[in-house]
């Protein structure tokens, strides 16, 4: 699936996004990552969608754990 030089790139090539997602439309690439457990994939700022391959990797190896990101809600001081 993946040729020697790509291996090498620090983020997926829109042809690999292609292949895991089957979507070529970045909006619904990005849903089908998030879904799939990458939460880190993102859109970049000329519209395409970004997934680093460490975190691809990682998740595909289940080194890292494919829940969503919790966030803290903000404490409010009582004055």
């Amino acid at each position: 699936m993946l040729d020697s030089l790509n291996r090498h790139a620090i983020v997926l090539s829109e042809d690999e996004l292609r292949t895991i997602t089957r979507y070529s439309q970045p909006s619904r690439q990005l849903n089908e990552l998030h879904r799939q457990g990458f939460h880190r994939a993102r859109k970049s700022r000329f519209g395409g969608v970004l997934l680093e391959r460490a975190h691809y990797e990682a998740v595909c190896a289940g080194r890292v754990v494919a829940d969503a990101p919790h966030v803290k809600p903000p404490k409010l001081r009582m004055v």
